[in-house]
């Protein structure tokens, strides 16, 4: 496995992104060392807010709920393996729905967060959910944002458009991505700090490659995982929150199974976030920092 790593200087100077970053190195199965990059901002001795990036993001993402909540939380935002700051194998063969989950899961035993608040959208939740089926002991309370947990019964027609997307145009342009998914319109140079991990297209193999991971026939690798992550799901009773945005036509609706399956979702105060796109971490940052904490006080 060849393994590409974005140089430092492509990271100086991004704009409202103060955080220092940190790093773990993993083994993967195969043998080979990979770094992930991570933000870990606030007091050490309070419990983590694990705050997971989807596709192509990194976490640039969450600059604006960071900065709020690191005062009173520690907060924890990593990088997914090819993406950021992390390491990044080179082909796209490297690269799967499993071994994500298998990286990301090596990661949060190598730094045994426990007690977790997790906020999770898009990949991050299709990763992040299956870390809390993995170790459900670890986590406290989950927040879900435009994002789901599929099991092979198909998809929608804008997941359609943008999965033919992904895999033919020549060029990826990841901070032009971020943007066509938001409401407001960012600056040129948040677009730039999103695409700020990728020098090349040669850095770019796993946020091209990763739409097609998504288990959306019955004929998907990890459909049977994702069915038996549900299991644990449906037997969670920790506090389970969906905050989905209104502006989201890849998502739209996915709020509803969490709501209706998973115990812990009973009686919560769901909402949905006005204004938000499906990076609705751009749009609404204040508003998504401050539900995290109001969640967070009121199951303690």
């Amino acid at each position: 496995m060849q393994v590409l790593r974005t140089p430092d200087e492509c990271f100086s100077n991004l704009p409202d992104f103060p955080f220092a970053p940190h790093y773990e190195t993993i083994r993967d199965a195969s043998d080979v060392d990979l770094r992930i990059g991570y933000i870990d901002e606030g007091p050490r001795d309070a419990a983590p807010v694990l705050l997971m990036h989807g596709e192509p993001a990194w976490s640039y993402l969450y600059r604006g709920i960071i900065a709020p909540l690191k005062g009173r939380h520690r907060v924890v935002a990593p990088d997914l393996v090819g993406f950021g700051r992390s390491d990044k194998p080179a082909e796209t063969t490297d690269y799967s729905y499993e071994k994500h989950v298998a990286w990301m899961s090596a990661w949060l035993v190598a730094l045994d967060l426990k007690d977790i608040t997790l906020f999770c959208q898009d990949w991050g939740g299709l990763i992040g959910l299956r870390l809390v089926a993995a170790f459900p002991e670890r986590f406290a309370r989950v927040i879900v944002a435009n994002t789901g947990l599929p099991t092979g019964t198909g998809m929608s027609d804008a997941f359609q458009t943008w999965l033919t997307m992904s895999q033919s145009i020549p060029v990826f342009p990841a901070g032009m991505i971020v943007n066509m998914g938001t409401v407001r319109e960012l600056s040129p140079e948040e677009i730039a700090a999103f695409d700020a991990p990728y020098p090349d297209e040669s850095y770019k193999s796993a946020a091209r490659i990763f739409p097609t991971f998504v288990p959306v026939t019955p004929e998907h690798p990890s459909v049977a995982e994702n069915k038996a992550a549900w299991k644990v799901l449906e037997a969670f009773d920790k506090p389970f929150l969906t905050a989905f945005s209104d502006s989201d036509p890849v998502s739209k609706g996915g709020d509803v199974p969490f709501q209706q399956r998973v115990p812990g979702a009973k009686g919560q105060k769901h909402t949905v976030v006005q204004g938000g796109g499906h990076f609705l971490q751009q749009d609404k940052p204040d508003e998504i920092a401050a539900l995290i904490d109001s969640f967070i006080s009121e199951t303690r």
